[in-house]
């Protein structure tokens, strides 16, 4: 346990903030930079990239920011963007969804932002240390702040960086009415995590039972979890934990433990090579494959059976 809190420490020391330029991920730039990518590793120093992507300068790294932190692109050896495995499976003409028509891409896609290295660290922050009923920008602002000072690599930053972050990710997830820009083109409204609050500006997080979210989508996640976060070798984990350790599925989908469950009894009935079992009153998530082999089958399962 130790070293797994240690995992987590180190994970999020080493994440990078704000590079989103402030806008929301939109309907298409995924699939774009994906494109772009795959035609060029350069596209984003390109001198012509913003003609060639067909957006402002600003967007454009935007898109290379979004790109990464979903874990659709990468960069290699040389320094040039290269697609990943998920990038390819997902967004290719011929992959499992390439315009994002299906919601369990948009979970999938949520859930990368939990997985290392997180490009996109103040989002742990919000939803592993936001506890407020509901909250606004400046206040998700400072309770973000304050749970990055203690690491070095973000102590130096502003605090505006971080109220940055938190209007991002308010935006995100739900249109205010109050924000100048709109948000309807940011597909990950769709997911409810946040919702309004009854005082103007307030929001929420919504922390009950997620029904768009598929059981294998959510099992791949438990798996990618302890891929990550885990010990090496680990075979059996708690139910508690993933849904309540950090950057676990429960904390980045915001789900009680109840769900979590009922979440994988019903992924069982699909998928094969992992079971839960009880132990001394505890409910755990035994696997009997390496868990980035789960994942892969869980999601091949998912999309292949649609």
């Amino acid at each position: 346990m130790q070293s797994d809190y240690l995992n987590h420490e180190n994970y999020i020391a080493q994440g990078s903030l704000g590079r989103h330029e402030t806008f929301t991920p939109r309907y298409g730039w995924l699939k774009k930079g994906y494109d772009a990518v795959t035609e060029d590793g350069n596209i984003f120093k390109a001198s012509d990239a913003i003609e060639r992507l067909g957006v402002g300068k600003n967007m454009v790294s935007s898109i290379r920011y979004w790109c990464l932190a979903f874990k659709i692109i990468e960069e290699d050896s040389s320094r040039e963007m290269v697609p990943t495995k998920l990038g390819n499976q997902l967004l290719h003409d011929d992959g499992w969804d390439p315009f994002l028509e299906d919601i369990a891409s948009l979970w999938l896609l949520h859930w990368q932002l939990f997985v290392p290295p997180l490009e996109a660290v103040s989002w742990s922050f919000a939803f592993n240390k936001c506890n407020l009923w509901s909250f606004d920008i400046k206040q998700l602002g400072k309770i973000i702040f304050n749970n990055a000072q203690k690491y070095p690599s973000f102590s130096s930053r502003s605090e505006k960086t971080f109220h940055r972050d938190a209007s991002c990710i308010i935006r995100m997830y739900n249109s205010l009415s109050s924000e100048k820009e709109t948000e309807i083109d940011c597909p990950f409204t769709q997911l409810g995590l946040i919702q309004k609050g009854e005082e103007a500006n307030l929001v929420y997080f919504d922390i009950g039972t997620k029904q768009s979210i598929p059981p294998l989508i959510f099992a791949a996640a438990c798996f990618s979890y302890m891929t990550h976060y885990a010990s090496s070798g680990l075979k059996t984990i708690s139910l508690y934990r993933l849904t309540h350790d950090i950057n676990s599925p429960g904390v980045a989908f915001k789900v009680p433990e109840s769900a979590v469950g009922d979440y994988l009894h019903k992924a069982k009935s699909e998928l094969n090579g992992f079971n839960l079992v009880d132990v001394m009153g505890s409910q755990q998530l035994h696997i009997e494959k390496d868990p980035q082999i789960l994942y892969w089958e869980a999601l091949n399962k998912y999309y292949t059976g649609r």
